[in-house]
């Protein structure tokens, strides 16, 4: 089981911080995520690494939600001169909210992340193409949101 921690442990911390939108929380999944990787006797190395840590960090990300199933989302503060991004915030959000979890996922995967095509059709069991057209089918679905609420 041979893994870049040094380059994976952001891409999994902004993973983590997408989904529980809480700094402290994500920090804490992310060090779990990486202490069940490296204890982990169940992993079988099949050169996918990183779709196994994403799982892991997935499957601890969907426990903290049901430790605090009424769990509300903490608004940042507005500070003043920042106006124009936190409109552009709020449209952002509420495009996001028109996509399923697993198109949230799968965008933040791709161009948060950088996560290449490779190992996300290893980590999907997809092909290049499917992942390729699904990524532009929500890409299209976000802009037309965009488009609609400005």
């Amino acid at each position: 089981m041979s893994i870049n921690i040094e380059e994976q442990y952001d891409k999994i911390y902004r993973y983590c911080y997408f989904r529980v939108k809480n700094q402290h929380t994500a920090e804490d999944i992310t060090q779990e995520t990486f202490l069940r990787f490296f204890e982990s006797s169940s992993y079988k190395d099949t050169g996918r690494p990183l779709a196994y840590l994403y799982t892991i960090a997935r499957n601890l990300c969907i426990e903290e939600f049901r430790k605090v199933p009424s769990q509300e989302l903490k608004e940042e503060l507005v500070q003043t001169g920042f106006e124009e991004e936190v409109i552009e915030r709020q449209v952002l959000q509420q495009a996001m909210s028109a996509l399923t979890k697993a198109e949230e996922e799968l965008l933040l995967l791709r161009h948060v992340n950088q996560v290449s095509y490779a190992d996300l059709c290893k980590l999907y069991g997809k092909s290049r193409f499917a992942l390729y057209r699904e990524l532009s089918q929500i890409i299209g679905k976000l802009e037309r949101r965009i488009s609609d609420e400005t």
